[in-house]
């Protein structure tokens, strides 16, 4: 029998692991950016350049964040579910705080997450994560799905009639129907 695979704890941990050796990391990239920066452009024109794109950060979340705000009032308002919108706002939202912060190499992820023509492949690795997520959850309460019969069981193709009972069953079940029209 073949179930999906389940996350297992190494798996997790490496990830956590992964995330916590990026949080180290990131600092020392975005020191060494800065500082190649300033000998290649001079150290006023950097820090010019740093406050540029922490207030361009400000500047596109605010008007992105708001374009992203009125779509998901106008879905909302239409009565159709809003996960495009819901997925700009995140979007949006994580880009400008990357932009906010200090420093060359989270301006230029945030910059990529913000634009609307980037924008719907961050919404699509969003939707993937997302996805992955809750169908980890999913499986954690419910086990894991099959997703193909055993071979040389003795078990056939579903029937399209819908369940049938066994030939070499002799159980019977009594009971009664109450419809209450």
């Amino acid at each position: 029998m073949t179930a999906t695979p389940r996350p297992s704890r190494t798996r997790r941990v490496r990830l956590t692991r992964l995330a916590v050796a990026a949080l180290l990391v990131l600092p020392i990239l975005e020191i060494v950016v800065i500082v190649a920066v300033g000998q290649w452009i001079g150290g006023w024109a950097t820090f010019l350049l740093l406050v540029a794109t922490s207030l361009l950060g400000a500047w596109l979340i605010r008007h992105e964040g708001g374009r992203a705000w009125r779509e998901l009032q106008q879905a909302v308002r239409s009565g159709r579910m809003p996960a495009r919108e819901i997925a700009d706002g995140i979007v949006v939202l994580a880009g400008g705080s990357l932009l906010l912060i200090p420093g060359f190499v989270t301006d230029v992820l945030g910059l990529l997450l913000v634009l609307p023509f980037t924008r719907p492949v961050a919404r699509s690795l969003l939707a993937a994560v997302i996805s992955r997520r809750l169908l980890a959850q999913t499986e954690r309460f419910t086990g894991p799905r099959v997703t193909e019969q055993p071979s040389g069981t003795g078990w056939s193709e579903p029937d399209p009639h819908g369940p049938q009972r066994s030939g070499s069953s002799d159980e019977v079940v009594e009971g009664e129907i109450i419809d209450e029209d």
